[in-house]
């Protein structure tokens, strides 16, 4: 495997914005082809990165088979859109890329989790619009998503909003521009079919925040497959001993079926 580190910080971004690759090396005695990318974007409220989302999960992908990324993006103080224009450098960055790193460039597929899934799908209703072109100095077909994975995402700045993440998103335009980014309102058809999964208990980023994409999802008939699962704090990661935290939180008997779900979505769809 090889491991590297990109920077990826622009105008309003923090120094340490970078992604950070995981390229499984060719063999002789493997098949030679090209592997989809991951690209994994942890939660934590805008505030952090949370490391229980971020390289266990990519392992959990490179060990399908899959290149896998972890995108370290800016946070509090650094506000929107500073952070989907670095992930829009991450997705640029692999495609050209592409052939030395041996990517299937048409199967890069973003993995968000919470506040990190607010991010991915932020930037999977944006990709195409000519100012994101512009501000990356590329052309928007470099910019595509293929995929998306979201994790009890934050999406929704109303009734059922996780109003931390906004704020900090958002800084001192809060209040004027909260709307502008709950999600659920802004769904077209330019987004990537998309896999979400999210549990009942959920009382930190409420169920409400998944059905609501899910719902807009269906109305723009963008191809989605959703799993809600009974039981289940927010935060659970792979919801097994691999991202159990220091405290003894995140193992969840059950829950961990979504890894290998979205695995088999991905061999099915993407």
């Amino acid at each position: 495997m090889k491991v590297e580190k990109y920077k990826v910080a622009g105008e309003g971004s923090q120094e340490y914005a970078a992604l950070y690759t995981y390229l499984l090396d060719g063999s002789p005695e493997l098949a030679a082809r090209e592997r989809p990318m991951v690209i994994v974007c942890p939660g934590g409220a805008y505030m952090m990165t949370s490391d229980r989302e971020a390289e266990m999960v990519a392992m959990q992908f490179l060990a399908f088979g899959y290149h896998a990324a972890v995108l370290r993006y800016s946070v509090a103080p650094s506000v929107y859109p500073a952070a989907i224009l670095e992930l829009g450098r991450a997705i640029r960055l692999v495609r050209e890329h592409g052939e030395q790193w041996k990517v299937n460039t048409d199967k890069i597929v973003l993995v968000g989790f919470s506040a990190g899934g607010h991010m991915v799908a932020s930037y999977c209703l944006t990709w195409n619009q000519k100012w994101m072109a512009q501000a990356l100095r590329t052309d928007n077909k470099q910019l595509k998503p293929n995929g998306l994975i979201l994790g009890y995402p934050v999406i929704t700045a109303g009734e059922y909003a996780h109003q931390g993440s906004f704020e900090n998103l958002l800084g001192e335009d809060y209040e004027a521009k909260k709307e502008e980014l709950s999600l659920e309102k802004l769904v077209n058809e330019d987004m990537p079919r998309t896999f979400i999964w999210h549990t009942f208990e959920d009382d930190a980023v409420p169920i409400q925040n998944s059905l609501l994409m899910v719902n807009a999802l269906v109305a723009h008939q963008i191809p989605t497959e959703f799993h809600m699962f009974e039981k289940g704090p927010h935060g659970l990661s792979l919801a097994n001993a691999l991202t159990q935290g220091s405290d003894g939180f995140g193992i969840q008997p059950g829950c961990e079926k979504w890894m290998e779900l979205a695995h088999q979505w991905m061999e099915r769809e993407v």
